[in-house]
């Protein structure tokens, strides 16, 4: 009887794995465009036919002008911070041009019909609510660029990779899993498995923003290890993908709390298993529902668990549409609003942040929408993604609730790092159009560098190390 039982319930498991859709590889003729008209990752190589978007430049946009750049260091990083903060930002212009650092029009209220083709729904609504932000749009540049090891991995996936469902990433290693998606999941995988380096200790500023411009810093120094797209640390186990842990720094009242993260492929996690010590008790407990729209920790409900680093977490709760590329204003080359010379003061203000520091180019971008499932719930009803073709990285979201309104926009500053190299969003925004507050993190104005070069063993991101972590202080 047992045994019949037993092989029900594979049969039953057998069959629900066979009515998911699976999603195969490319054809290795279209695989053979990664390189050539295509980019190693999978952008158009061509530029747009008016000039306006340039062709892909890549590496070589460094090589011949500031070379150092590809392999600075984060000493001198920090060297140029404290003492010549003007230096490595003049760099990264002179490399560039003139034509870099100023703006070639402004989008606002009253000419935003003239450009709306290019606005996102969030950044429509934005223009009209607030007076007070504008978009300055720059001269476009296409800097982002991978390892070789991560560009050739990628091709190599092109045809094995497969994706079953939503959530099951089979056939890939290091690189991006779908250079030329077919699914919307497909392209929202890209982003979750992007290269970002092997480690990294970031020093986090985050803050809730009030309509009158008030706001606390929130102080974090967080510990990244990324196990999938990892140079020193093959193969990957198909499971964990990042290993994450921080620490609360400030204010006083927050001070010391641990918090452990582990991203993975599991859906009966939400994506997420997490721990958090608590300096008040001295234990460590197993964080409950840290997925999906639950509240991610010292936000006051502003980002939700799967917003963190845009989106992440499992896709199991949309279906995830490609409705195919277009060219889009979206916040790129992202350096100014990252000048050491600013304070968040400067930066931070009410409804957003400071639009005279906020750089926006015309880049193509995939358009992704998730439409929640029937019989799933979620506080987004819908959401819209625009994900830069050159570095996957998302660079917007327009999130909807139960109503079809926009609720919440989402910005990721992208900045290229060629030392690393990679493209990242920094700082990120969520603003909220009912409160009329917003919530911006990953800050580092007024903080020492993150640091790329530090290594971590898997067994520091063990539960068991919260409490020794934290007794070592």
């Amino acid at each position: 009887m047992l045994n019949n039982i037993h092989r029900g319930l594979a049969l039953a498991g057998f069959m629900w794995a066979l009515a998911l859709p699976v999603h195969a590889g490319v054809s290795a003729a279209e695989a053979a465009k990664l390189g050539a008209t295509l980019t190693a990752v999978g952008a158009e190589a061509a530029g747009n036919k008016d000039g306006s978007i340039p062709a892909f430049q890549g590496r070589k946009f460094y090589e011949g002008k500031d070379p150092e750049l590809l392999t600075i260091t984060r000493a001198k990083m920090e060297d140029y911070r404290k003492n010549k903060p003007d230096e490595l930002e003049s760099r990264f212009k002179k490399a560039t041009g003139a034509e870099f650092q100023t703006p070639l029009f402004e989008i606002n209220k009253a000419n935003m019909a003239q450009y709306a083709a290019k606005l996102t729904d969030g950044h429509r609504a934005m223009l009209n609510k607030y007076p007070s932000f504008k978009i300055k749009v720059y001269k476009s540049v296409r800097p982002a660029f991978f390892p070789p090891e991560i560009e050739a991995a990628t091709k190599a996936n092109a045809t094995s990779a497969t994706l079953t469902g939503t959530d099951d990433v089979k056939g890939a290693t290091l690189g991006f899993p779908f250079p030329i998606p077919k699914t919307g999941a497909e392209v929202i995988w890209n982003h979750k498995l992007k290269f970002r380096g092997t480690s990294v200790k970031r020093y986090n500023n985050q803050a809730i923003v009030k309509p009158d411009g008030s706001l606390a810093i929130t102080k974090l120094v967080e510990d990244v290890k990324f196990k999938y797209a990892n140079l020193k640390d093959q193969p990957w186990d198909g499971k964990v993908y990042t290993m994450y842990m921080s620490e609360s720094v400030a204010p006083a009242s927050k001070a010391g709390q641990i918090v452990l993260a582990l991203e993975t492929s599991d859906l009966a996690t939400g994506g997420r298993t997490a721990y958090i010590y608590s300096p008040g008790t001295a234990r460590v407990t197993r964080a409950p529902d840290v997925g999906y729209d639950n509240p991610a920790l010292n936000t006051d409900n502003e980002q939700y668990n799967d917003q963190i680093d845009v989106f992440n977490g499992a896709l199991d709760r949309y279906n995830w549409k490609l409705v195919g590329k277009k060219e889009m204003y979206i916040p790129y080359n992202s350096l100014q609003i990252n000048s050491p010379k600013l304070k968040y003061k400067d930066i931070l203000k009410p409804f957003h942040v400071n639009p005279e520091y906020a750089r926006f180019e015309l880049h193509r971008v995939w358009v992704v929408e998730a439409s929640l499932k029937a019989g799933t719930r979620h506080n987004f009803a819908k959401r819209t993604f625009y994900v830069d073709e050159d570095s996957w990285a998302i660079a917007v979201v327009d999130d909807y609730d139960i109503r079809g309104q926009i609720w919440k926009v989402q910005e990721a500053h992208l900045l290229s790092l060629p030392f690393i190299p990679t493209t990242t969003g920094i700082p990120e925004l969520i603003y909220d159009l009912q409160s009329n507050r917003y919530f911006a993190t990953t800050l580092t104005n007024e903080d020492p560098v993150s640091d790329f070069e530090v290594t971590y063993d898997d067994k520091y991101f063990e539960s068991s190390n919260l409490k020794r972590k934290a007794k070592s202080k």
